[in-house]
């Protein structure tokens, strides 16, 4: 485990070394360590952020201090509190039992043309059909690895290797809440209308951020996703619903 700063309030423990060579391995060791931290609840730290094989916390330095009764040296406390708390429960929990099995949700999609506005930028890319592309995309299972650039915006884990496209050149200036989209290896959900430069391939009606609700974001770090292919009018009746219980 490797603890440096993120500029004068915040510092990163990284977990792993690589993220791609184990991508299920680090992610679970990346939210054991996520889960201890919250658990530890260090006096300063205001936020903790997981992703991929590291977890970024913010504290506050003057809250630090003053509950170390350092003068300074706040990197260096805060680190070995850090350690301190991490490190021998998390070796105790490596020697039990496994984890508890992720959550899976299902997201249903509208691939119609309407809706993927890049279906044919990325067949010309994999020299894949659309259809080919669609048929791919649903069938996997995928890991949500970060949660961010946007409230509720998912970047997700397992994308087939024959479907990986990069992004657009130009990015669009405003993109709909729902799209699905693929930047690089990474397939991912814009959950508000937003710039973004990912190639849209669907949408689904489902609302990934209601800031009225506790939590927020439909999907968290390590749960698992799978798409559902559904129809046009199956979005239409899906989004409909969806309003008439808002």
């Amino acid at each position: 485990m490797e603890i440096f700063p993120l500029g004068d309030s915040a510092l990163v423990v990284r977990v792993r070394e690589q993220f791609e060579d184990a991508p299920e391995e680090a992610l679970d060791d990346t939210l054991r360590i996520f889960q201890l931290l919250q658990r530890a609840a260090i006096p300063g730290v205001i936020e903790l952020a997981p992703a991929y094989n590291s977890v970024a916390v913010f504290f506050d330095p003057v809250a630090v201090l003053k509950s170390s009764g350092a003068t300074e040296g706040i990197f260096d406390e805060l680190a070995t509190r850090i350690r301190s708390a991490v490190i021998p429960a998390y070796q105790r929990r490596r020697r039990r039992a496994a984890a508890r099995a992720p959550r899976l949700i299902e997201i249903p999609v509208c691939y119609d043309a309407e809706f993927g506005f890049d279906l044919n930028r990325v067949a010309e890319h994999t020299k894949l059909s659309e259809r080919e592309i669609i048929d791919l995309h649903s069938r996997c299972d995928y890991r949500v690895a970060c949660i961010g650039f946007v409230p509720g915006f998912t970047f997700l884990a397992g994308l087939p290797k024959n479907l990986v496209t990069p992004r657009r050149e130009v990015p669009r200036k405003e993109i709909p809440p729902g799209s699905v989209g693929i930047g690089g290896a990474q397939t991912g959900i814009y959950p508000l209308r937003s710039p973004g430069g990912w190639n849209l391939i669907g949408r689904t009606p489902m609302k990934l951020f209601d800031a009225t609700k506790d939590p927020p974001t439909l999907l968290c770090p390590g749960d698992r996703v799978h798409f559902r292919a559904i129809s046009r009018e199956e979005f239409v009746a899906f989004a409909e619903d969806r309003q008439s219980e808002d």
